[in-house]
């Protein structure tokens, strides 16, 4: 007889939190590293459970992986923390209950810090430690993101026809990230070879079971549920569950009612938890039967038709001309208003506002935003940055841009907080610049990140960054192609210095269809461009350029004029190859910029005018 043969006949119980006893007794460094440097301790908690009832219990390698162990420099001791984990586990066992090896998900929130090549590579090597020690089978749990896990159990099925056990974590009741819902993930699971599937973590009983409802009990695997003790508090620094052993016994029958086969616990459970489970299940009798509750299904309202054209929609059309004027560092608006109505009145399509760039603080972009539409009329686009607000932040950022009716927004990764005024504050980056973009197109399609309806689809048009100043133009095109896949409608460059750089973009984007907005910002100075060249990211100078402005280094007139003639060879390189331009002002001198912009627009009047004569 083996664990299937087993589920097929009973329910069977399985063990609960590792890492939450190990947490009690103390232990807050790696837990996984105890597995050779203090095998007694782990030995000590796996009785523990089965001496609770377990008849499963799982290795201590949730997080026994390369990428997690080189966190603590124990990255070349993947195959010796894994075996010497199942070694223990079957010690402690002593053929009263199966091993299973775990391995934990990787992904969270941030999918973009780990490719799916470096997940397969992660994944082999410890899977194959795993079997190559005589697990009884394996669970895969706690994966939050559904194209991970899909791809991991696609490897282990083809490697080994040991039970499988495969597991989502669910941010929301009964949906995963992207809106999928959980009853037909557990069955592109079982269609992809898992022999049990189920949830575990980040939810307690309650919500599971609500998650459970709407999942029918599948046709060839077996349902599974490893719940949290319930949601936790923050004291004195630390997690604390509290929820009662008694309600995991109440609640373990409402799982059996639900179709639960396998069902064991998760963070904050302990060995009286499982007690518990046992308890209430003593008899084991499965149900083969159950009513599914049919999914409510929720009327997301449609986006309102924009009343004006994108500014994607725009440079594919005509000539389209941005202007970035980023928000006073200090209180008072007077000045910023004066340059936003001048370049109104120069015919700018957008007006562009940075989210405190360099990491400097400056007034709230959506407040000036927000000014410069209702004062002045004029389309604001709004920057949003990674760095300085979590996950939460900028889903709630994004609903307040939505209801103030501002839909043109600019995702961006964000410079980090060491490079500003204050090196010492944190960056949040829970979310890349690609993820971001991924957040915004599925706001568009009417879902929050977890997969939970937001009531409304939101209409936003989103650009991106594209920075040509690197070594290697391919690979940032790559990134650029990588944009457009999550969602980007169009782009915004880095400014260019060069009329050879501006004409190595054009012939290495030319393939795609997605506007680019060349970035162009005037000189000032000759410690301006000094500035630019060697300590601000992304920018670079040409020896030419910062000579013509060391030039007229003690002169700021001349200074100016000359910083406005490279702006505007930098316009004539540009013009007949890109539709769109982007300008950034210097400081706030806004008549530099609108001079510029009038420059532009003279270009395009006569280029016109040629067109009509020679037509």
């Amino acid at each position: 007889m083996g664990l299937l043969d087993d589920l097929k006949e009973r329910i069977v119980i399985a063990d609960g939190a590792m890492g939450t006893l190990l947490y009690a007794h103390g232990i807050d460094r790696c837990f996984e590293e105890l597995n050779v440097t203090k095998p007694e301790e782990i030995v000590h908690i796996h009785e523990a459970y089965i001496d609770a009832g377990a008849e499963v219990i799982q290795t201590n390698t949730y997080g026994a992986n390369y990428v997690k162990l080189a966190r603590y420099g124990l990255q070349d001791d993947v195959k010796q923390i894994n075996e010497a984990a199942v070694r223990l586990a079957k010690q402690a066992a002593q053929g009263r209950a199966y091993v299973l090896g775990t391995i934990g998900g990787l992904r969270s929130t941030n999918k973009s810090t780990i490719s799916l090549e470096e997940v397969k590579r992660t994944f082999r090597e410890q899977l194959y430690a795993l079997l190559n020690e005589g697990v009884d089978g394996l669970l895969l749990e706690t994966y939050y993101d559904f194209e991970e896990l899909q791809t991991v159990l696609s490897i282990a099925r083809k490697e080994t026809t040991l039970p499988l056990i495969a597991h989502v974590t669910l941010h929301d009741i009964g949906v995963l990230q992207h809106g999928i819902s959980l009853a037909d993930a557990l069955h592109q699971l079982e269609q992809l070879g898992a022999d049990v599937v189920g949830l575990n973590c980040h939810l307690g009983p309650y919500h599971m079971l609500r998650s459970l409802e709407e999942v029918p009990i599948p046709t060839r695997a077996f349902l599974s549920v490893y719940p949290n003790a319930s949601l936790p508090q923050y004291r004195d620094g630390r997690f604390v569950y509290e929820t009662s052993e008694q309600y995991f016994e109440e609640t373990a029958r409402a799982f059996r009612d639900q179709g639960v086969r396998l069902i064991g616990g998760c963070c904050g459970t302990t060995p009286k938890h499982i007690s518990a489970i046992a308890r209430a299940l003593s008899d084991r009798t499965p149900v083969y039967e159950k009513k599914v509750k049919q999914r409510h299904t929720v009327v997301v309202q449609e986006a309102e038709q924009a009343k004006e054209p994108s500014l994607d929609d725009i440079a594919r059309t005509r000539r389209s001309i941005i202007v970035e004027l980023d928000p006073p560092k200090k209180l008072g608006l007077t000045t910023f208003l004066e340059g936003a109505k001048a370049l109104k009145e120069a015919h700018i399509d957008a007006l562009t506002l940075a989210d405190n760039s360099l990491a400097t603080p400056r007034i709230s972009n959506v407040a000036v935003g927000t000014i410069v539409k209702q004062q002045l009329g004029m389309r604001p686009l709004i920057h949003i940055t990674c760095r300085d607000r979590n996950l939460i932040g900028l889903q709630s950022h994004l609903m307040g841009l939505h209801t103030l009716g501002m839909t043109d927004v600019l995702a961006l990764t964000g410079d980090p907080s060491k490079v500003g005024d204050f090196p010492g504050a944190t960056s949040v980056y829970d979310l890349s610049s690609f993820d971001l973009i991924s957040l915004i197109r599925q706001f568009n399609e009417g879902l929050s990140y977890s997969g939970k309806p937001l009531g409304q689809k939101t209409n936003f048009s989103i650009a991106a960054a594209f920075n040509p100043n690197v070594r290697h133009l391919d690979k940032a095109v790559k990134r650029l192609e990588k944009k457009i896949e999550c969602g980007a409608h169009y782009f915004l460059t880095q400014p260019l210095y060069s009329e050879k750089q501006i004409e190595d973009v054009y012939e290495a984007t030319k393939h795609l269809s997605t506007p680019i907005y060349i970035g162009i910002m005037p000189l000032t100075s000759a410690r301006n461009a000094d500035f630019l060249h060697h300590e601000v990211p992304g920018i670079t100078l040409s020896d030419h350029i910062r000579a013509r402005m060391a030039a007229c280094a003690n002169d700021p007139v001349q200074s100016t004029k000359e910083g406005l003639a490279i702006a505007k060879a930098l316009i004539d390189a540009a013009f007949d190859l890109f539709q769109g331009i982007y300008f950034i002002t210097p400081f706030l001198r806004y008549d530099m910029t609108v001079e510029l912009v009038r420059y532009t627009h003279e270009k395009e009047r006569l280029k016109k005018e040629r067109t009509v004569y020679h037509g």
